[in-house]
C-alpha cells in the first residue's frame, strides 16, 4: 500500500469528542435572548418539541445512516422551531446556532489527534474534514479552529451546505473534486461503519475505522484499517515509509 496524498477526517467522535451532550442546556442559553416568548415556553418544552420535529423529519428512523435523505439545515430548523412557538430572538439564527452548539456540547480534541495532524503536515500528507453536520462550514470551522488551533486542514466541508450526507457517494465525490485528487490517493477516517467506512470505500477511498471514542465496538469483516488510537496511525504510516 502506498502513502496517501491526503487523509480526510470525519468530525464528531473522530477528531473532536462531544460527550456528554445536553440539548436542554443549549436551548436554555439561546432562550436567554428571547425578546418575545408568547406562550412562556421553557427550554425543556422547546427541546421536547424539537425532538418530535426531528422524529417527523426522519432523523430517528431506522436506516437513517444510509443517506436516503438530504441534510437538514440547523438554521432553517431553528427558525421554524422558535417562530412556530411564538418566540422571537434578539440575535440572528447564525449567532443562536453557535451559542446552542457551544453550550450543548463543549467538545475536546480526540486523544492523539494533534500529534497525528502535526505528523501528517510535517510529512507532506494533506488533510481535510468532511462532516455530516447540520451546522454550516462557518460554525464548524469556528469550532475546529478553537479546539485544534494548529491544524492545517485545506478545507472543511459540512453536509449542511451541500444537501447530500455520508454515506452517499456524491458527497465523497465533492471531497475529491475539492482536493483535485483521485479516490486512490485519499484515505478517509471516521467512527461510523456505515457513513465513514462503507461510504468512503464505495466511493473508492481507503477507509480508516477509528474507534478511540468508543468504550466498545462491534466486530466487522469490512476491508478497512482499524485504528484504536491516533498514535497507531502514525506508526502505520511510518511502516509504509
Amino acid at each position: 500500500m502506498k502513502k496517501p496524498v491526503m487523509i480526510a477526517f470525519d468530525y464528531g467522535q473522530t477528531i473532536i469528542d462531544e460527550h456528554p451532550v445536553d440539548f436542554v442546556r443549549g436551548t436554555a442559553e439561546v432562550m436567554k435572548y428571547a425578546a418575545v416568548n408568547k406562550f412562556n415556553k421553557t427550554p425543556e418544552e422547546i427541546q421536547s418539541i424539537s425532538a418530535q420535529l426531528k422524529k417527523e423529519l426522519g432523523n430517528f428512523k431506522p436506516g437513517r445512516e444510509f443517506g436516503d435523505y438530504g441534510e437538514i439545515s440547523n438554521l432553517a430548523f431553528q427558525a421554524f422551531l422558535y417562530e412556530s412557538q411564538g418566540i422571537e430572538l434578539s440575535i440572528s439564527y447564525e449567532e443562536a446556532e453557535l451559542i446552542f452548539w457551544d453550550s450543548a456540547a463543549w467538545g475536546k480534541a480526540a486523544p492523539g489527534i494533534e500529534e497525528l495532524l502535526a505528523y501528517l503536515h510535517d510529512n507532506g500528507i494533506r488533510t481535510a474534514v468532511l462532516s455530516n453536520n447540520a451546522y454550516g462550514q462557518k460554525a464548524l470551522s469556528s469550532r475546529i479552529n478553537r479546539i485544534l488551533p494548529n491544524h492545517h486542514f485545506e478545507f472543511i466541508l459540512s453536509t449542511k451546505d451541500y444537501l447530500f450526507r455520508k454515506p452517499n457517494r456524491h458527497i465523497y465525490e465533492l471531497l475529491l473534486m475539492k482536493a483535485d485528487l483521485q479516490a486512490a490517493d485519499v484515505w478517509y477516517a471516521g467512527d461510523s461503519l456505515i457513513n465513514d467506512v462503507d461510504g468512503s470505500r464505495n466511493a473508492g477511498l481507503m477507509p480508516i475505522w477509528y474507534t478511540g471514542a468508543s468504550e466498545k465496538w462491534e466486530q466487522t469483516d469490512r476491508e478497512c484499517l482499524h485504528i484504536k488510537h491516533w498514535h497507531d496511525l502514525i506508526d502505520y504510516l511510518k511502516e509504509l515509509q
